[in-house]
């Protein structure tokens, strides 16, 4: 690795560790990129805030994600990163398994993330692009 050529990373807001783990592996062996992995929000917040990431892929439905004592689920943890002006150029790729006609408007509106991908994820170097595709450019 070059001096300019730092990798890229991505982190992963998954509460499936089998999931985290498919994702983690499809990036780094098949996209070259760096992962983090974490559900928990201020976690998040703090990698996202540090510039720890380059890209963040949510998961939609976090069944154990808290902030500040209240549940809290992927939409939400968007729009948190969305409304804080250090975060909010951040790129967010919404992931849900509950993916039905309709869903992808409503959540990417609620949430103000960048895109969308739906669970499973089968093609993998498609995922691998979508990804790439937000990744901000080397300059």
């Amino acid at each position: 690795m070059n001096g300019r050529d730092f990798m890229k990373t991505v982190l992963i807001v998954e509460d499936d560790p089998i999931n985290a783990r498919v994702f983690s592996k499809i990036l780094t062996k098949r996209g070259g990129l760096a992962v983090k992995h974490t559900e928990d929000v201020d976690e998040v917040l703090q990698i996202a805030q540090s510039g720890g990431a380059d890209v963040i892929l949510m998961d939609v439905s976090l069944s154990r994600s808290s902030y500040q004592g209240r549940p809290v689920d992927g939409i939400k943890i968007t729009q948190m990163l969305k409304d804080d002006p250090n975060t909010a150029n951040l790129p967010v790729i919404l992931v849900t398994a509950h993916a039905m006609q309709g869903d992808r408007e409503n959540f990417l509106q609620q949430s103000g993330a960048d895109a969308y991908i739906s669970k499973p994820v089968i093609d993998h170097q498609s995922f691998v692009d979508q990804i790439k595709k937000l990744l901000p450019d080397e300059s």
